[in-house]
């Protein structure tokens, strides 16, 4: 530099800096002991039951899924399951686990299918009866036809079984008609029902307005418990009439219609579920005093799930997002 002196230059010499850092050591690298086939393994052995099961999911021999398991238990240090009788079932760790393995396979698996968007693995759907049987059939269908490559399994059971289902991660999305939660889900409005009181064509009371006396009087045909429709059906019942005399408890809605046609008693269904069935006349919507019953029905999300695209794209197809 012009114009120092040659003791300014040491002086600057004398601060300048000399130690290397390496960034690696800045940085330190956490070396991973565990793999995707492990988590796999401790996924289905935790929705199976046992990996005996387990194995004969994934097409592996039991030994190797015992092994994997034992594998992923020494790489994280923990057990993951408690023995009862012959079944292994979550502990502590495992249930913190689980929810985390299945979002990181979930995650796999969508960034896998991003280079082999025709071998999509099929979207799994779980809905409770009056949906699945009526709603989403033509959704389903609908969607079909638009993304023939992104294929939807869907599973129909009451609310309870949906929920279980969903918390349990057997499928990415639910749809329930219940007021059922879980403190693992978020249950999410979707669209609006009411529940209407249905009789046979030449039921007593099916040319007037029916009083909650003579309703209390009559003989109800009513859904099974763990129903969604059944848990909305009982309060708004046992709210407005003296007592709900129940004769038969079914496990469909079809089935009901069909009991009831028959004069066997009143029915109370969702207004969706109807359909076509007032055309043939042998059923007809009662007219009575009581409040109308509205619901909302709802989709059903796991708290820590990762949604795919695939996912949000059927939600926004059924407007649900």
């Amino acid at each position: 530099m012009l114009g120092l002196s040659a003791d300014s230059k040491k002086r600057r010499i004398q601060v300048t800096v000399t130690q290397k850092i390496d960034q690696r050591s800045a940085t330190p690298h956490l070396a991973l002991r565990l793999t995707l086939r492990q988590l796999a393994v401790f996924v289905a052995t935790a929705q199976e039951g046992s990996t005996r099961a387990a194995a004969e999911r994934m097409a592996r021999s039991q030994s190797a899924a015992s092994s994997a398991l034992a594998e992923l238990e020494t790489a994280l240090d923990a057990a993951l399951f408690d023995r009862v009788g012959r079944r292994l079932v979550l502990n502590e760790n495992g249930r913190a686990l689980l929810p985390r393995a299945q979002a990181l396979l979930d995650q796999a698996g969508e960034l896998q299918r991003l280079f082999g968007a025709d071998h999509a693995a099929p979207l799994r759907v779980a809905a409770s009866f009056t949906i699945g049987e009526y709603l989403l059939p033509a959704l389903v269908a609908r969607w079909m036809r638009a993304f023939p490559a992104s294929p939807v399994r869907l599973r129909i059971g009451n609310t309870a079984d949906v929920i279980s289902a969903v918390a349990g991660f057997e499928v990415d999305v639910g749809f329930i008609e219940g007021p059922q939660t879980h403190p693992d889900l978020v249950v999410r409005p979707w669209l609006e029902d009411e529940l209407v009181i249905v009789a046979a064509a030449d039921h007593e009371l099916a040319a007037r307005v029916a009083t909650p006396r003579q309703l209390a009087a009559q003989t109800w045909v009513l859904r099974e418990h763990g129903s969604g429709t059944r848990q909305v059906t009982d309060a708004w019942l046992m709210q407005h009439l003296p007592q709900v005399r129940v004769g038969f408890e079914l496990g469909s809605t079809e089935a009901i219609k069909r009991v009831v046609a028959e004069g066997a008693g009143l029915g109370c269904s969702s207004r969706h579920a109807l359909g076509s069935s007032l055309d043939d006349q042998r059923l007809v919507l009662l007219q009575t005093r009581l409040p109308a019953a509205r619901r909302r029905l709802a989709t059903v999300l796991h708290r820590v799930k990762h949604l795919g695209a695939v996912t949000q794209a059927f939600l926004r197809h059924c407007g649900a997002e």
